[in-house]
């Protein structure tokens, strides 16, 4: 077969880009298909506007306490069409960075359509057939809508549209309570609108259950209402715009609804099983090299089973270049993989809960808390409000939850430390800028060595060489 390409990756989104710019710069003649926006998912509807509109929220939130420090503020007056433009500023300012322009100047060559496998090394993109010797899939996910009764009898939200309002939600209704849910749910309930949660199991339940509950309490104090339960049927409404009736016969009114019920793998339409791709409960099945079980194609990305994350997206796609452009066997590590929840306060994760370790491990973990109301930057700012903990077995860093103000800035040591790149008695002994929030960090390092350091041991071989030291004299 003769090849148009070395390489076709299709989708624009993190794990694509970094795939095809990745070949491209290394010299490879790639193609870049992409039948939507460029960016995907994280640009156009995920990461950017909620950064965003969680920032404008969080501006509403900090004037609404009105006196604090003793200066006094006037309460937030929100404009909506405001919040709404500086969503979509923030979209646009960014989208450069993800533009045709951009790649096909790194050399790649931009496909804009829909893509379908035609054989197992032919893609086809609007009548134009492509072929290449090694082909990358990362055609990421897309919100996973229940299948809830009457649900199609109303207009509801994702968060596909939801950035699409043209005016504030009076009482936003949101059956979910993971990230997107919990965010979108404390951001709108900022801006001015009732907001109900509906959740039937544990909210953000991939979290350290610790962590968790500062939010709800800071949540609940703030106004947010959480109703447990399991959504049965959606009505449109009379005195509101709908209702939802949940199993047990609970209703919740409302004017908009938002679905945040997690995503789904998006693999449908593009030939994968006609050409004998594997797929699994949720996206396409692949090995620790990203691969399917045809060798040639890869799977990066949300449209894979797996963890999906903007920075597992890039994480993939950076291997995958690396191992088609020069020929190294990679292997994704997720032992270290660090997420966070851009709540007030942010939830940050890195490696085990502690009760994932202990489920795995039993007695031998070992688990380090320290609380920001001990930390003098937090005291300073008025704001102690969360917690670290470290998880170990022995002095070996297992995971890492931390709840609190800027919490996701304060992971990076703790990569280091699961990694083996760094240690907690190297952690527990660094010279950290005083007064900073990072301290935390130091503290509880120095805990986790404290008996060690100030064990018996240490302790009589100190008291030793004072006994020497006055004998001498």
């Amino acid at each position: 077969m003769k090849f148009t390409h070395d390489v076709i990756v299709i989708g624009a989104g993190a794990a694509g880009l970094t795939a095809a710019g990745g070949c491209a710069m290394f010299g490879l003649k790639a193609a870049l298909i992409e039948r939507a926006e460029m960016g995907g998912e994280c640009l156009n509807n995920g990461c950017v506007p909620s950064k965003a509109l969680i920032t404008a929220a969080k501006r509403a939130a900090e004037a609404n306490e009105y006196e604090r420090f003793g200066i006094q503020m006037a309460a937030a007056k929100v404009n909506w069409t405001g919040v709404h433009a500086h969503i979509h500023e923030a979209i646009a300012h960014i989208a450069p960075h993800d533009s045709q322009e951009r790649f096909e100047e790194m050399g790649c060559d931009v496909y804009r359509g829909h893509a379908h496998f035609t054989g197992p090394r032919t893609v086809e993109v609007d009548g134009v057939a492509l072929t290449a010797p090694k082909i990358v899939i990362a055609t990421g996910s897309e919100p996973m809508v229940p299948p809830i009764e009457g649900l199609d009898s109303v207009p509801y939200l994702t968060n596909e549209n939801i950035w699409d309002l043209d005016q504030l939600p009076q009482h936003l209704v949101i059956i979910g309570g993971g990230v997107i849910g919990m965010e979108m749910a404390q951001s709108f309930r900022r801006l001015g609108s009732e907001v109900t949660i509906i959740e039937p199991g544990e909210l953000m339940g991939r979290d350290d259950p610790g962590s968790v509950a500062v939010v709800v309490e800071q949540m609940k104090a703030e106004g947010v209402m959480f109703v447990k339960g399991t959504a049965a049927k959606v009505t449109p409404g009379v005195l509101a715009s709908l209702s939802v009736t949940l199993e047990d016969g609970q209703e919740v009114a409302g004017t908009h609804l938002l679905i945040a019920t997690g995503r789904k793998a998006r693999t449908e339409g593009y030939g994968l099983e006609e050409i004998g791709v594997e797929l699994g409960r949720n996206g396409i099945k692949v090995d620790a090299r990203r691969r399917t079980n045809l060798k040639h194609i890869y799977a990066i990305g949300d449209c894979r089973e797996g963890p999906r994350l903007t920075h597992v997206s890039g994480y993939e796609g950076s291997n995958v270049a690396l191992e088609i452009t020069l020929g190294v066997p990679t292997k994704v590590d997720w032992s270290a993989l660090p997420w966070c929840t851009y709540t007030d306060p942010e939830v940050a994760q890195i490696g085990m809960t502690e009760a994932q370790a202990r489920e795995e491990l039993g007695d031998k973990v070992t688990v380090v808390r320290e609380g920001f109301d001990h930390n003098e930057r937090a005291i300073a700012e008025g704001d102690t409000r969360g917690h670290l903990k470290v998880v170990m077995v022995g002095k070996k860093v297992l995971g890492a939850s931390i709840v609190g103000k800027n919490a996701g800035e304060m992971l990076l040591p703790f990569t280091q430390a699961i990694t083996g790149k760094a240690s907690t008695f190297a952690m527990g002994s660094a010279i950290i800028a005083y007064p900073t929030r990072s301290e935390i960090t130091k503290a509880a390092a120095f805990s986790a060595w404290e008996g060690t350091v100030f064990g018996s041991v240490p302790r009589g071989y100190a008291r030793t060489r004072a006994w020497f030291r006055k004998t001498l004299r």
